[in-house]
């Protein structure tokens, strides 16, 4: 038997079972916390006043990414019509910067809503952003369901974190005029 060593998969499992015992407190939930650092460590790559663009801790493909509101909010009817904009404005230009940094084929976009539906933090609504390559699942899920990442997220955060940055100084100059 061969073995494929994946450390870091047991941060998830220690996280995700702390979250099933707190998920309804604000200050154990790890997007509320991201607004409250802009840290690399939190994989934050933009937050404006409404929402936030971050990388999501254990992927299922590289560049796979979340944007969320500020409030925490479990419940996508319940988000204000700023909120929303606001969300679907970081999904949009967070395609578009995925387009142009890691050329993907295509992408999955989504949310689970509601414990039963998958959502590992059912208490704050987010949406999943996931590029897709040609050839990108291969026997390693189907036999041995294992999933290989095949980039370091330090190493995508540093690639994505400059055009998040430009989208900013875009905006702001926009605003100006």
């Amino acid at each position: 038997m061969k073995l494929l060593w994946a450390p870091w998969r047991m941060e998830y499992i220690k996280e995700s079972s702390r979250l099933k015992t707190h998920n309804s407190k604000r200050s154990g939930c790890f997007i509320c916390q991201g607004f409250k650092t802009k840290s690399s460590k939190k994989l934050i790559l933009y937050a404006n006043s409404n929402a936030l663009v971050m990388m999501n801790r254990y992927p299922y493909n590289n560049g796979h990414l979340m944007v969320a509101p500020r409030r925490h909010v479990g419940e996508i009817e319940k988000l204000t019509p700023k909120e929303r904009d606001s969300v679907f404005e970081l999904v949009q230009k967070s395609v578009k910067v995925l387009k142009k940094v890691m050329r993907p084929d295509g992408f999955n976009i989504g949310a689970n809503l509601g414990q039963y539906a998958g959502a590992g933090l059912p208490g704050h609504f987010h949406i999943h952003i996931v590029p897709r390559w040609i050839g990108d699942v291969n026997y390693m899920p189907l036999l041995t369901e294992t999933k290989v990442v095949c980039e370091y997220l330090e190493e995508t955060y540093k690639r994505l974190k400059p055009y998040f940055i430009d989208q900013k100084i875009r905006r702001s100059r926009r605003c100006q005029k």
